[in-house]
């Protein structure tokens, strides 16, 4: 069934010039992938075959071995780590369609997402047709759109328990997987207040989808190792809380890094709904990389530390990015373009400033006696 686009004017990006810059870097891009494609494609095939195998295998161990509580917290240990790793290498790069040549078989390995938890096809308008679009932008970047508990855009709004998010948010962070798969997916499907639900028309079968989904994935991680293991339902709540906490910090370093900080621009439309700069241009200016580079950063992590290729280039599989970077740090230097790199603790350290700056209401115009 096909997506319907409620009534709302979408922003829009003004031409001046630097599509021609973009235009030289898409051709030099093309070249890059033409060339690297032989041997890259073998590499992105194994990751794709490799990680889900060892995700269910590390499941399937834990099941056989799970009586001893050492090895069931191990493994759902581990499995916290392999979703970020399936998420950042496989299910990130098919929901761009960019593992497989067949539309088909990258919808398929998407559903790994919600094997593991989540709702896809929520998180695939989430990011693809909103955080893409519009990243950092208030009401249309729903990849960044939080808990209420969290004021992360300038011009989001404001409540009193803010000025007090820079300390008890940290403490709320390692939930954050818990509420996405608990909480969040739900809220988008049925807060007429969300963004998603406000623009989009979601089919009936997608509800249905939504339920099944969660049935199993809390069926399998949960029930069933009670069932087969006879052990405790404490003992393996706890075993679901260690996933969790393990996918939330591993998750949140790498979301948080590019975006959500100090150095990153917020950007609004005017009054005319429209950016005072470029497509580009804004992709630059909310968007940052992470300095750390080595095999366990491109193989396990999904090149994650190099975004703003991602966000110039999303159809394009990540592992090209390291050499589409070098291209763009070659162009931003030729063009004087607003290309920004930090290390992950500056990023993170950042991050934590961002809360702190938007603890407090800095409305200009409000009447205080």
């Amino acid at each position: 069934m096909a997506i319907i686009m409620k009534s709302r004017t979408k922003p829009v990006y003004p031409k001046n010039g630097d599509e021609v810059i973009f235009r030289e870097m898409r051709l030099n891009v093309s070249s890059i992938v033409a060339t690297l494609e032989p041997r890259r494609r073998k590499i992105i095939i194994f990751k794709a075959v490799l990680l889900p195998i060892l995700y269910f295998s590390t499941y399937a161990f834990a099941i056989l071995k799970g009586t001893n509580v050492v090895i069931l917290y191990s493994c759902y240990f581990l499995m916290g780590l392999l979703l970020v790793s399936i998420f950042l290498n496989i299910i990130h790069d098919a929901v761009h369609g960019t593992i497989f040549r067949s539309e088909k078989a990258n919808q398929a390995y998407v559903y790994l997402f919600d094997l593991m938890g989540a709702n896809s096809y929520i998180w695939k308008l989430r990011h693809i047709r909103f955080h893409h679009n519009y990243p950092n932008v208030n009401g249309w970047d729903t990849d960044i759109e939080q808990s209420s508990l969290a004021r992360i855009f300038p011009t989001g709004g404001f409540s009193k328990l803010h000025r007090y998010q820079h300390l008890y948010l940290p403490f709320l962070y390692p939930l954050y997987l818990a509420n996405w798969l608990l909480v969040r997916d739900f809220k988008d499907y049925f807060n007429k207040h969300k963004t998603v639900r406000k623009l989009v028309e979601i089919p009936a079968i997608e509800f249905f989808k939504l339920f099944v989904f969660k049935s199993v994935f809390l069926f399998y991680m949960i029930v069933l190792p009670v069932l087969m293991l006879g052990i405790s339902w404490s003992q393996v709540l706890v075993a679901f809380a260690i996933m969790l906490f393990t996918a939330s910090i591993a998750s949140l370093m790498v979301l948080l890094s590019p975006h959500a900080n100090t150095e990153s621009s917020f950007p609004l439309p005017d009054t005319n709904n429209r950016f005072n700069h470029s497509w580009m241009m804004h992709m630059l200016l909310t968007t940052n990389d992470i300095t750390h580079d080595n095999w366990f950063t491109r193989f396990f992590m999904g090149c994650f530390n190099y975004h703003v290729a991602h966000h110039l280039f999303p159809n394009v599989n990540h592992a090209f990015y390291p050499e589409i970077t070098c291209l763009l740090k070659d162009q931003a230097e030729k063009h004087n373009l607003p290309y920004r790199q930090y290390s992950l603790f500056s990023s993170l350290r950042n991050h934590y400033r961002l809360l702190k700056n938007n603890r407090l209401d800095e409305n200009i115009f409000e009447e205080t006696m």
